[in-house]
């Protein structure tokens, strides 16, 4: 459970920084993550708060300047040093105006300026982009994809949000919605899934934990062998970490849940990569059924790899890379650190 304040720092001398500096905020709406990283895209210091978005965003603006400003006494930087701030959010958003639009999970912060809002409390210039943009950013900059020009990022978690960097430029759109990777249609048919949404036959809707836990629960009475059913006699939910854990066990069940998120999302790479033609597609977010360090992660790739070269033409399939991310939930507030160096850096 997150505690009021996580905080750490890392073993960076001074001497060793490469200046300018950058900060990165990440907002959620549980946790927001308040990073200070160099121009090298070393992480000086983190520090994770509580959203407390019942408060309202007046009062979360206020406590990221505070938070920013012990992270800079601690790491015994000057706040001269710091370039300028990135501010990842999520939800809808009008990025030219610095405005959040519609948060599901954040009513009360809907239709505020807080690009501004945070600028002028920390006295500095601020990047503005959305949090799954920001990731897909580290991830380009540092991370999976730090040796590529062209990256395509899938974040795989509640719901399944995407980015795409394109030579240091994050392709927001004409109207802040560009990226949106969730939505990119994978069945056609009357009876598509629901999306979150609202509309039918999204990717979101078949390959995010969200969606991967109700098919498993929609489907597990027609597999009355799995061993999943012990998670239902105990009085539990079924969630992705359980299609996962009981994958790992070898349950059938569960290994062809994996498979068939694995077709779903080759699917949806496909038409990706035929749109952009990235050097690299990159999966992060929670839901990876355990990463390059699994069984099961291992397989789920294999899959996605499998499927998407037998899906997209052969020059294609021969020169893009899928793999997993590598920074883990810290990709957004260093991403967004990334974004502001790009916008406001001297490169």
């Amino acid at each position: 459970m997150l505690t009021d304040s996580e905080q750490q720092s890392f073993d960076v001398s001074v001497t060793d920084v490469k200046l300018p500096i950058y900060a990165g905020i990440d907002v959620g709406g549980t946790g927001i993550k308040i990073g200070i990283v160099d121009d090298n895209g070393r992480v000086l210091a983190y520090q994770r708060i509580l959203t407390h978005q019942e408060k309202g965003p007046e009062d979360g603006v206020k406590r990221i300047h505070q938070c920013l400003t012990e992270l800079v006494e601690d790491t015994n930087i000057n706040w001269d040093q710091i370039e300028a701030l990135g501010l990842g959010t999520p939800g809808t958003m009008d990025i030219p105006a610095g405005m959040l639009l519609e948060l599901p999970n954040m009513s009360g912060w809907n239709h505020f300026r807080i690009r501004d809002a945070v600028s002028e409390a920390c006295q500095k210039p601020v990047a503005f982009v959305n949090d799954a943009n920001a990731a897909a950013y580290g991830e380009f900059w540092v991370g999976t994809g730090a040796e590529n020009d062209c990256l395509i990022m899938l974040t795989l978690g509640t719901g399944l949000g995407g980015g795409i960097i394109i030579r240091d430029i994050s392709l927001d759109g004409e109207h802040s919605h560009g990226s949106e990777c969730g939505h990119v249609i994978v069945d056609t048919s009357d009876a598509a899934r629901m999306c979150p949404c609202g509309l039918r036959g999204h990717m979101e809707a078949y390959a995010s934990a969200t969606s991967v836990a109700k098919r498993t629960t929609e489907g597990l009475p027609g597999y009355p062998q799995s061993s999943l059913h012990a998670v239902v006699k105990s009085g539990n939910k079924i969630s992705s970490l359980d299609v996962f854990e009981h994958a790992e066990k070898r349950d059938a069940y569960a290994l062809q849940i994996v498979k068939e998120t694995a077709e779903y999302l080759a699917i949806g790479i496909t038409s990706l990569v035929h749109t952009i033609d990235p050097d690299i597609v990159v999966l992060g977010g929670a839901m990876d059924f355990g990463g390059g360090s699994t069984d099961t992660g291992k397989m789920f790739l294999g899959h996605i790899r499998s499927r998407f070269s037998e899906l997209t033409f052969p020059v294609l399939a021969e020169n893009t890379i899928i793999d997993f991310a590598t920074l883990g939930s810290d990709s957004g507030f260093i991403g967004a650190a990334g974004v502001a160096r790009a916008q406001f850096g001297q490169n």
